[in-house]
């Protein structure tokens, strides 16, 4: 990996040097399983005499010309760059190489289909990764056209950003499809999806007029499970709100999405080709989180159309003006253009959560972060520039007002169009629709990093009516940044069994005092709550008495919205050891069951299950899990038959299940003999209740063998992968099979550390302590970056959560001060574990 690194004054040299002006790449994949055909002609204006190079990862360079002069493949290729010297005024490069297929989910990947032995091919180029396919100068500035030509099976589909052609027959069953040049935008957001896929067509017209075709690709196995009017539904609700709101029409011709798979993320903003993760595609009974959550991204993709692929950020450090923006607009769109009117709840329950997680891990970083090559932007895909970036645009709105933001939105996207920006240039825009000065905002809120907490300060009279109210604010030492704030306060009151607002401040917070003058003489409220409507991106603490009325009674807070920030400030302070981590499970169970939100429950219960398992103290912690467990069997019982919560509850259940009653109560459940009215045991949470059982050791590797029979497919496959893993006897052949042995996909890597790291006894994970750590070099330098990752995480032992695996972990930092990237995976791992020793100090107290 360290060899196809690119540094940022790389970048700018190279930027200096070179205008590109257009791509001719040429691609056969009718060449075998392992390498394809790429010939790439590039036309560029240089400084004549000057030298750069071209980024091309390959297997072999059969001829490199530059202006019809034959250079030396074995001179100036290393199979990672191309060497270009005495460069004229005017260029052209002709690049002829074979490629290498990959099944790590970077470049093109090739995926053969289990169930009908059909090839399907992807591409995924962010951040670095178009050069796995063709010849490129990989950097966002350097800005082009591209026209592919590509020759493939003639009853493929072969899709790129530019409107699919007719092919031509060029021998039998072997056709040529030449699609014509895209408009000028970034080489990583190029794209080819080729294979059997099926595909349904709709279109919409556009704002301007035009008429936008659209398409819904899948795998022929998957197809009957895409609920294709679904998609398309919400892609045109996105399509008029995008429209109205930027005032910009969709810049591109058409609009295909793509379910493919193996893929590491949820999806890739492709102009005019956006790829998802087929997890999109429901074959079984999914959370309604989850539903909600393929809205989001849907709208998320739809957005980067404008915002990231119109205009593109110059390098990297910009990241946040692509993801924090489309984070922020999706979820807008999704509140007021679908049904999902609760969106902001969803985000204020997973994303600010993530933020608030991230920017407290010693490796958080500025949203504006520094970014010196390819392999610090890696790891920057992250809670801060999603997350946080977002929740801090949408305190810009409410701050500069949302009319102004949009103004100045839409006068970017038009001044910019089809270039490359930095953050001065959005700023320039938003400064002369709102009439203020925001230098002084993105030195505070993007120049710097941290999260600050904001807690209520006052004195009462004689009769419960506020003499004094003030918000305070802290900030961590390491980050003592002290930031303006726009925040609502809520005024609730207990009346009828329900807890409901009674009144709202909405003020400006700066400093490290507040006061709020607006509620002297007001009556405190039985909750009073900072950051109602969750304006603000800040840590909230709630009073005394609010506290122990939002236990009491969190469940009666009507406002779906509220209880989610009393569930998060709840949280943050379990997280912040300054509640005991029992408290938090006792505070869950008591309040879970009545949960309306399918997203702030799928939340609550992850972490109720990471407070009983890492937070607990030890000794406490068997007793915690057992109870836990109990409770969320009897929840499974009580709860609506055929309800979101029904499911949800059985599979966190499933999740923690380890006792002996409660894995007879998994076995009665999947073997029929215990029947839960409303839920079918469907495929998927067949495999939920298989692990499980697996974890535990009630089954084996013939039972796991047997159930993949049934369910012989790519999801199937993973499944399987993560039950042997979770066996007590299956950590050794887990561990062989992805840390000592190369070539499993990326998804069964992911898959297998999920079951690794499973165990009722954590302890099993001790011996592999010492090996992680001596393994950890190697897999840096010889795994692509989403293998390498993949293990790094997946594969550290941290549910043993012990001072043992601290001592280990900071042994290996002091003696690896090289690589910062891989070492801040091992940090951020390591703060977690830290973390988790300082909460059951505090419980154990």
């Amino acid at each position: 990996m360290p060899g196809e690194n690119l540094t940022r004054v790389e970048a700018q040299e190279r930027a200096a040097l070179v205008t590109v002006h257009d791509y001719a790449v040429e691609l056969d994949l009718t060449t075998g399983p392992e390498v394809f055909r790429s010939v790439t002609t590039v036309r560029f204006s240089a400084r004549e005499g000057a030298s750069t190079f071209i980024d091309a990862i390959t297997r072999t360079v059969h001829s490199v010309t530059l202006n019809g002069r034959e250079l030396d493949p074995a001179q100036v290729s290393d199979g990672v760059r191309i060497q270009l010297d005495g460069l004229a005024a005017e260029n052209t490069l002709r690049v002829d190489a074979d490629a290498i297929y990959t099944n790590t989910g970077e470049g093109l990947h090739r995926f053969v289909d289990p169930v009908d032995d059909e090839v399907y091919l992807y591409t995924q180029f962010e951040v670095p990764d178009s050069r796995r396919m063709y010849a490129v100068f990989e950097q966002p500035d350097l800005k082009a056209t591209f026209q592919f030509t590509v020759t493939a099976p003639s009853y493929w589909q072969v899709v790129s950003n530019a409107t699919t052609p007719q092919p031509t027959e060029v021998r039998e069953g072997v056709s040529r499809w030449e699609f014509p040049p895209t408009p000028v935008i970034s080489s990583y957001i190029t794209a080819l999806i080729a294979g059997p896929y099926e595909v349904e067509r709709r279109e919409l017209t556009s704002s301007d007029g035009r008429v936008i075709p659209l398409g819904v690709f899948s795998r022929k196995s998957l197809a009957q499970y895409v609920d294709t009017d679904y998609i398309v539904e919400k892609t045109r609700q996105g399509f008029a709100f995008y429209e109205a709101i930027f005032d910009f029409p969709y810049p591109f011709e058409k609009y295909d999405q793509l379910f493919v798979p193996e893929f590491n993320a949820g999806a890739m903003e492709n102009a005019g080709a956006v790829t998802f993760t087929e997890t999109y595609v429901f074959r079984s009974k999914v959370a309604d989180a989850v539903r909600e959550r393929r809205v989001v991204t849907i709208l998320h993709e739809l957005a980067h159309m404008w915002f990231g692929d119109l205009v593109t950020m110059k390098w990297w450090n910009d990241l946040w003006l692509n993801e924090s923006f489309a984070e922020y607009i999706s979820t807008l769109a999704t509140a007021e253009a679908t049904e999902w009117t609760e969106a902001w709840t969803t985000f204020a329950a997973m994303e600010k959560s993530w933020a608030y997680r991230q920017d407290q891990l010693p490796s958080t970083h500025p949203i504006v972060a520094t970014i010196n090559d390819l392999e610090d932007v890696q790891v920057n895909f992250d809670g801060i520039t999603y997350a946080k970036g977002a929740s801090v645009l949408k305190q810009l709105v409410a701050w500069v007002g949302r009319d102004a933001f949009l103004t100045g939105v839409a006068a970017y996207f038009t001044k910019h169009q089809f270039a490359n920006t930095e953050l001065r240039d959005l700023l320039v825009e938003l400064e002369a629709a709102s009439g203020r000065d925001l230098a002084a905002w993105s030195e505070k809120w993007l120049e710097t990093a941290g999260v600050n907490t904001l807690r209520p300060e006052f004195e009462l009279d004689e009769d419960g009516r506020f003499t004094s109210l003030a918000v305070t604010q802290t900030a961590p030492p390491e980050w003592p940044t002290i930031r303006p704030h726009r925040l609502a306060i809520g005024l609730y009151n207990l009346r009828d069994g329900k807890l409901v607002r009674d009144g709202r401040v909405e003020l400006d917070v700066d400093g490290e005092r507040t006061e709020v003058t607006e509620l002297v003489r007001e009556h405190k409220p039985d909750l009073l709550l900072l950051n109602d409507d969750d304006l603000a991106y800040a840590k909230i603490r709630l009073d005394d008495q609010s506290l122990l009325v939002a236990i009491d009674s969190l469940s009666a807070i009507e406002s779906p919205l509220a209880r989610s920030l009393v569930w998060g400030s709840a949280w943050d302070s379990t997280r912040d050891a300054e509640t005991a981590a029992r408290d938090f499970v006792q505070l869950v169970l008591r309040n879970i069951g009545a949960e309306t939100e399918s997203t702030t429950l799928r939340t609550v219960l992850a972490q109720a299950q990471t407070a009983a398992s890492m937070y607990v103290a030890p000794e406490r912690r068997e007793e915690t899990l057992r109870e836990l467990g109990d409770s969320l069997w009897r929840l499974t019982n009580e709860a609506e038959p055929g309800s979101d919560a029904q499911f949800q509850f059985l599979k966190a259940f499933a999740a923690v299940a380890h006792t002996p009653e409660q894995l007879d109560s998994v076995g009665a459940v999947l073997d029929g003999s215990a029947i839960l009215e409303g839920l079918e045991i469907d495929t998927d949470l067949r495999w939920d209740l298989t692990v499980a059982l697996a974890a535990g050791a009630r089954i084996g590797t013939a039972e796991i063998d047997a159930t993949l029979e049934k369910d012989n497919t790519a999801t199937g496959r993973q499944s399987a992968a993560t039950a042997r893993a979770a066996m007590p006897a299956g950590k050794e052949a887990a561990w062989t099979s992805i840390v000592e042995e190369t070539g499993a996909s990326n998804l069964i890597v992911r898959a297998t550390g999920l079951g690794f790291l499973r165990s009722a006894d954590p302890s099993a994970l001790e011996p592999f302590v010492p090996r992680y750590f001596e393994a950890l070099t190697k897999i840096w330098e010889s795994r692509s970056y989403a293998i390498a990752a993949g293990i790094i995480n997946g594969f550290y032992p941290a549910p043993l959560a012990n001072q043992a695996l601290v001592d280990a972990t900071r042994q290996w930092l002091e003696t690896h001060p090289d690589t910062p990237a891989l070492r801040r995976l091992v940090i951020e791992n390591l703060a977690g574990v830290e973390r988790a020793l300082r909460a059951q100090e505090r419980d154990s107290q």
